[in-house]
């Protein structure tokens, strides 16, 4: 497969699903901010943190406020990050590898873009609830994963597909709980509280895991909560059963011919090691942040490995001339 082609596979699939995961969290998050008691401050600002563009928020707008938030999360064109931006990503992509690509899955993506051109114009970060909108972005992004999935054929770009998007969403899923952990509760005082309890609740509705999570474990509890979003292998969002996801799909690309690993099958494989010879207790005991920090090091360390063996030209030269 042209690395170009496999790129931009790899990239339409890593957009869809970062969008898909935005739209989520203002959904969440708006919710979130109806459940509160009277007088507790409306915490937006951790939203813009999770996506790790907070800097960039702050010098465009100041201090956070709700419209600007949803503006920027949602709808800014200089926010690379949006859910206009990846959309918009996802189309170009898309539009780029049209023979690899279903009828069904074109049209979809290019539904999505329409839409989100409407929710520019009408405005919608200015509505008294936007949560319509973005529940609709959101429910066509899964549907979307779901024709990906079900009419296009398990060869090598598929499987590019698949590895961005678990790559995608073990990042999101990793910064959810790290930024729970850190920011959210006003003081110590509030640990083991019924805000902590809502705000523990509204971390795994941002990852669609509150329903799995009360069948597993029952009661709402911070260390059962990091537990199954890190380390459990049977729910699609966990930060294990991603990386597992990822390694299948790269085990399948790369082949292994001669048993030569590449950097990426070095790294993903460090890091599922990593997860394997970890646990909750050794975790929370050492800190949450500090290991999901080291987390997302990992996966950044994967993505530009990935970048580097598969889609760098200087690097397909190279191992084209010594094959």
């Amino acid at each position: 497969m042209l690395s170009r082609v496999a790129n931009s596979i790899y990239w339409m699939n890593r957009y869809l699903e970062r969008a898909e995961n935005y739209a989520r969290f203002m959904d969440v998050n708006y919710n979130l901010s109806l459940e509160m008691h009277p007088g507790i401050t409306e915490q937006w600002k951790p939203l813009v943190v999770t996506t790790g563009d907070w800097e960039l928020y702050e010098s465009s707008y100041g201090e956070p406020d709700k419209k600007n938030i949803i503006f920027f999360l949602g709808f800014d064109p200089n926010n690379a990050n949006s859910v206009l931006s990846c959309i918009n990503q996802a189309r170009e992509n898309a539009r780029a590898i049209r023979p690899e690509i279903t009828k069904e899955v074109w049209e979809r993506v290019n539904g999505l873009y329409y839409k989100m051109k409407d929710g520019v114009e009408k405005s919608v970060w200015a509505k008294k609830d936007p949560r319509k909108f973005f529940l609709e972005v959101k429910e066509t992004c899964q549907l979307l994963a779901g024709i990906y999935d079900t009419t296009i054929s398990r060869t090598e770009g598929w499987h590019f597909g698949k590895l961005g998007q678990f790559i995608e969403r073990a990042d999101k899923t990793s910064r959810v709980l790290d930024v729970k952990y850190h920011m959210l509760l006003p003081s110590a005082t509030a640990v083991g509280t019924p805000v902590d309890l809502v705000q523990w609740s509204s971390v795994l509705r941002s990852v669609s895991a509150y329903d799995m999570y009360r069948k597993k474990y029952g009661k709402i509890n911070p260390q059962s909560i990091c537990e199954f979003l890190i380390f459990d292998r049977n729910f699609p969002r966990s930060i294990m059963n991603c990386v597992e996801q990822a390694k299948e799909s790269l085990d399948t690309i790369s082949g292994h011919k001669n048993d030569q690993l590449n950097e990426a099958d070095k790294h993903l494989g460090m890091l599922k090691a990593h997860l394997d010879y970890s646990d909750v207790q050794e975790v929370l005991s050492s800190g949450l942040h500090e290991y999901l920090d080291d987390i997302q090091i990992k996966l950044n360390n994967v993505s530009v490995a990935i970048f580097e063996s598969f889609f760098s030209t200087q690097n397909i030269l190279k191992r084209h001339t010594h094959s």
